[in-house]
């Protein structure tokens, strides 16, 4: 029997990360190969230079397939992220014909395929998420296949997309001839990896700090019920910090990493020896003041983030399960305290954790995505989609989940 490999690439705007698995015996999801490569010619999700974006997925595959194989591709799910993305919550109601017996698949397609919303010429839907059933008056219906019903009404969350920025990051990966099965909303990517089914059903609000975006969706009942996403991510902080400070970028980046936090008063008042510009000397400051931009960047995403979330879905308090971080900018120290400190509710910063046999190097918060998009991959195979058709098609999974690419 030959075996099935799943690739999952995550185009970011500081790198580009592709991870190459297959399902075992068992069902355990059994990782091959992973490559970590620099981006280039893509900012905040949207391709800049497609020239530059193609050799940056070579790069990251070719390392992935180092010990597995070109051939083993199999096709990949594809992350998406950016400010172009959005949501909306679709309500509607089909009845059936008299007579017609129990609900069948067909006739669920259909009821989710009237969930389409009306969209201007220059968008996609990228998710159509069933989020519960009526039947006939009873509200909460998770799955109403195979039940009798005279009136069935759905309600539905929908992501939508910029159709162009889809086909330029579908051009990038097809462009090294590796097909795309399907593309993955990074917030449902890495939820996927990093929420808990408790946090899922008791309500919980993700935000992903990546380099040049921040995704945001908030969870409820077991469903995604609104989505955003912020043009500013983690490489905003280091630009804050590499002005007030009058040092290069990639100076800064290594402050941050090394010395940052998000709330200085936790980081300790020593002194650090920065770089001067071209012809100055160089000169110390003080740990805590290098913190201040970082803390104000940061407590900024924070509240846009909920902001976004409230005025769209009406959120007017931190949902039981909390508030869980991740991307690469959730690594800042002091992340966790800094929310705290203006949110009363749990607050964690989460990796991929519960992934038999994933390397140690992927359980950072910053391949949360990633591993998530992977995970759907696996869990969405039979929803294989033609990205390259010009009408986009619609391809659908029962009772869970359409997509459109």
């Amino acid at each position: 029997m030959k075996e099935t490999f799943y690739t999952a690439l995550d185009l970011g705007t500081s790198k580009v990360c592709s991870i190459v698995a297959r399902v075992g015996a068992e069902g355990e999801l059994k990782i091959l190969g992973s490559g970590i490569t620099p981006s280039q010619g893509i900012q905040k999700g949207c391709v800049e230079n497609l020239e530059e974006v193609k050799a940056a997925v070579k790069a990251s595959l070719d390392e992935a397939h180092r010990y597995v194989g070109r051939g083993a591709s199999g096709g990949a799910y594809l992350v998406v992220s950016g400010a172009h993305l959005a949501s909306v919550n679709t309500r509607d109601v089909w009845q059936p014909d008299a007579g017609a017996g129990s609900i069948s698949a067909p006739e669920m397609h259909r009821l989710i395929r009237a969930s389409l919303p009306e969209l201007a010429e220059n968008r996609e839907v990228l998710h159509i998420i069933p989020m519960g059933y009526q039947v006939d008056g009873l509200a909460g219906v998770r799955n109403p296949m195979g039940l009798h019903a005279s009136q069935v009404q759905l309600e539905a969350h929908v992501i939508t997309a910029e159709a162009a920025i889809l086909k330029n990051a579908v051009a990038a990966v097809e462009g090294n001839r590796v097909p795309v099965n399907g593309l993955v909303a990074q917030s449902l990517a890495a939820g996927e990896a990093v929420l808990t089914a408790d946090e899922r059903e008791m309500g919980v609000i993700l935000v992903d700090i990546g380099g040049g975006t921040t995704d945001v969706t908030l969870f409820s009942d077991g469903n995604p019920v609104c989505t955003a996403a912020l043009p500013v991510g983690g490489s905003q902080l280091t630009r804050d910090l590499a002005v007030a400070e009058r040092i290069p970028y990639y100076v800064a980046e290594e402050v941050k990493l090394q010395w940052g936090n998000a709330l200085p008063e936790l980081a300790v008042d020593d002194e650090v020896v920065l770089p001067g510009s071209p012809g100055e000397e160089e000169r110390i400051e003080r740990r805590r003041k290098l913190c201040e931009p970082l803390s104000a960047r940061m407590l900024e995403i924070l509240e846009l983030s909920i902001r976004r979330l409230s005025e769209q879905s009406g959120l007017n308090r931190l949902p039981d399960g909390g508030l869980v971080f991740t991307g690469a900018g959730a690594e800042l120290a002091g992340l966790r305290e800094l929310t705290e400190k203006y949110l009363s509710g749990p607050v964690r910063i989460a990796y991929p954790e519960n992934v038999a046999g994933l390397p140690s190097q992927l359980r950072k918060p910053g391949f949360s995505a990633a591993v998530g998009a992977l995970l759907w991959g696996i869990k969405h195979q039979g929803e294989r989609r033609n990205y390259r058709s010009s009408g986009g098609g619609v391809s659908e999974s029962p009772g869970e989940v359409i997509t459109r690419g």
